[in-house]
Order: structure tokens, then C-alpha cells, then sequence
């Protein structure tokens, strides 16, 4: 079976973590702040704080913008359950922007006449949440312009988009983003086994992340004039979480980092032998905007003519590992039970009915990727 996706994990990649097993630190230790500081000038940010996961980053970049209890948050239908779930946590209520149907991700029309309309009935979003999908990057300048004019923040859901580019800066660089959220996971771009980073420019959002992902936790001294304590002593100021990252994944992110654009380029040469094969067959292929470099996470299809059921069966049948992302949001039972229904955002469910994941990742070979088309031109003929 040829998976939809896969990491690859080298001998130095193995080298780096064996270090660090037979180092005095295997919890969060130097490893993590070289992470940290190496994606971060890696994407242009002043800060990146590293956890142990895209979803645990998410919740904290809420926390830490003030989502709470009677706020709103907004993002999109079809990216995983997280992005909407970390609103969740925060007490706050959920709500959708439909997708763009020509590039899939956050439509910025959609996004203004909510807003509009928001905005006479005093339901203003706290937060909204664009996602990256496939890693191709949304429309941020369009929607920054609009956060200023609406007041909202902003947290790119970049999970899929990491090495990918906005015009000519690297998406994470927070130009048109309060915080910026990459993942880790073993499928994505590159992997830390588990684990995730926010990254920010702003000094005061930094300090709170850091905080959050550690029981709300300092050792920077007493609050407390007059007071002197040893080295042993912490303070506990807000209530926090234990999602750090521990040195053993930093050191792997570390190796991977180096190979990011390796990994990037190759996505994209895949995606281009694809654009070419699967070209005349009855099938939208996935948009990539010219003026932008996808980081090109996954390579999805829509079919035109065929059963999905039928097509998923039959090619994996044939060995081909597709997958489908996402089913929408909105249309899961937990999220029926918050009030949402099919119908809701069309354009969200319009995809998903015909939406197929084709196997993409940088070890999978030109013959490999070859036997995928070949059979995708077998079922659909």
C-alpha cells in the first residue's frame, strides 16, 4: 500500500535524538531553544515557542490573545477539528467562514459580509482563524485589512504550510497575524514525532505562551518587594498546561529543519508531475497561486463525474493509500449538538463530497507516483 503520507527519519536524524538519550537533559532543555530560535529565523519571527503539539499551540495562541468565556472565535469548515476545538477549550463560541471554491481555503467575501453583518448585531469575532489547507497560504493581506477595520485578531493555522511562502516572505513572519501556528505531526513537512511552535513578533504574546505551555509557571523571581528566595523558587500566575516540548523532539525538529527546503521543492515537483498526468482526466486539481509558495502538504483532487465511495474503493484495491481531508467541521455530532446542520456553508460540503488525498510525501518515487496516476486513469476511464 502506498500511503497518503510519510515521514522519513535519517541516520541523522537518529544521531541527533541519540544524543540527546545520553545527554543530562531528555526533557525540555537547550534542544527546544535551538528549535525555537532556528525556526524562527528560519520564517522572519521574532519569537517561536515550541509544544507538544499544533492543537496544544492553538489553545494557548487563544489563550494568550484572551479568548474566554462570551467571545467568538471564527475559522474555517475544512481543516481538522482542532482549530476549532482550541476556541472550544477556552469557553468561547464557534462559528464558520465558508471556503473559496476555487482555492479551498477561508473566503474573504464570505469573511466580510459576516462581518458586515456582525457588526450591526454586536457578534464581532474575538479571534478568526484562517487555515493554510494543503499549505497553500489564504488571502492574509485581505484579511489583516480586515482585522484592522473590524478589530479582531488573528491566528494563522499554518499546520500544513511551514517552508511554504506569502509573496516573498516566509508564511510565519507574522505580517498580517497576531500568531502564527506550525505542526509537527509525522505527515507534515517536517516532524518532531508530535509536536507544534507558535510564532510571534510581539514580546508581551511570547511571554504568555511561554507561561501557558508551563502551568502558567516563572522563576523570574518574587512578586513580592523585599523578598529574597534560593534558586529552588517559582511562582505559579496563571492557570496553565504542561504541553511543552521535551529535547528529545526538539533535536529531531532540528535535523529535519535543515532539510525543510529539500523537502519543499520535492513536494512541489510531485505536485507538478501530477498537474501534468492527471490533467485530462474529469477531475478540479488543486489551486496554487502564482504569487505564493505553497508549503504543499497534501496534493487533494476533486472528482466531477465518479462516486467518491467508488473511486476510494477501487484504488485502494489496487494498493493506493488515499485518505480525505476534511470531512467539515461543522457537520461532526459534537458540533450538530452547538447548533450547526447540513446546508450551513455549501461550498464546504460541495467540496467535501467530492474530495480525494493522493499520496504525497518526499520519499515517494516517480515509478510510485506513477502506479497512483496509472490507476487513477484505469478507474476513472
Amino acid at each position: 500500500m502506498i500511503p497518503y503520507g510519510k515521514q522519513e527519519v535519517t541516520e541523522d536524524d537518529v544521531t541527533a535524538v541519540a544524543r540527546v538519550l545520553v545527554s543530562d537533559l531528555i526533557a525540555q532543555g537547550p534542544q527546544v531553544e535551538a528549535f525555537e530560535r532556528a525556526v524562527a529565523a528560519r520564517v522572519g519571527a521574532r519569537h517561536g515557542v515550541a509544544m507538544n503539539s499544533a492543537t496544544s499551540a492553538l489553545h494557548v495562541a487563544c489563550l494568550a490573545l484572551g479568548v474566554g468565556p462570551g467571545d467568538i472565535v471564527w475559522t474555517s469548515p475544512i481543516t481538522f477539528v482542532a482549530s476549532a476545538n482550541a476556541a472550544l477549550y477556552c469557553g468561547a463560541q464557534v462559528d464558520f467562514i465558508d471556503i473559496d471554491p476555487k482555492r479551498w481555503t477561508m473566503s474573504v467575501a464570505a469573511l466580510e459580509a459576516k462581518l458586515e453583518a456582525a457588526s450591526q448585531t454586536g457578534t464581532l469575532p474575538k479571534v478568526v482563524i484562517p487555515v493554510h489547507f494543503m499549505g497553500e497560504p489564504c488571502d492574509m493581506a485581505s484579511i489583516g485589512a480586515l482585522s484592522q477595520r473590524y478589530g479582531f485578531r488573528v491566528i494563522e493555522d499554518a499546520a500544513h504550510a511551514i517552508g511554504g511562502r506569502y509573496g516573498n516572505k516566509p508564511i510565519g513572519a507574522g505580517d498580517h497575524a497576531d500568531i502564527t501556528v506550525f505542526s509537527f505531526h509525522p505527515v507534515k513537512v517536517i516532524t518532531t514525532g508530535e509536536g507544534g511552535m507558535a510564532m510571534t513578533n510581539d514580546d508581551t504574546l511570547a511571554h504568555r505562551l511561554r507561561s501557558l505551555r508551563s502551568h502558567g509557571i516563572t522563576r523570574e523571581g518574587s512578586e513580592m518587594e523585599g523578598e529574597c528566595h534560593g534558586l529552588w523558587y517559582y511562582q505559579q500566575l496563571s492557570l496553565g498546561f504542561n504541553y511543552r516540548m521535551t529535547d528529545i523532539q526538539g533535536a529531531l525538529g532540528l535535523s529535519q529543519l535543515a532539510r525543510l527546503d529539500e523537502y519543499v521543492a520535492r513536494r512541489h515537483a510531485l505536485a507538478d508531475r501530477y498537474d501534468a498526468a492527471l490533467s485530462r482526466l474529469p477531475l478540479d486539481l488543486p489551486y496554487r497561486d502564482p504569487k505564493h509558495y505553497s508549503g504543499v502538504h497534501l496534493y487533494v483532487v476533486r472528482l466531477k463525474r465518479h462516486s467518491r465511495r467508488e473511486v476510494y474503493d477501487a484504488l485502494r484495491a489496487r494498493g493506493i493509500g488515499l485518505n480525505v481531508h476534511y470531512i467539515p467541521v461543522h457537520t461532526q455530532p459534537y458540533y450538530r449538538k452547538l447548533g450547526f446542520k447540513a446546508g450551513d456553508f455549501p461550498a464546504s460540503e460541495a467540496y467535501y463530497q467530492e474530495a480525494l488525498t493522493l499520496p504525497l510525501y518526499p520519499t515517494l518515487s516517480e515509478a510510485e507516483q506513477d502506479q497512483v496516476v496509472a490507476a487513477f486513469h484505469k478507474v476513472l476511464s
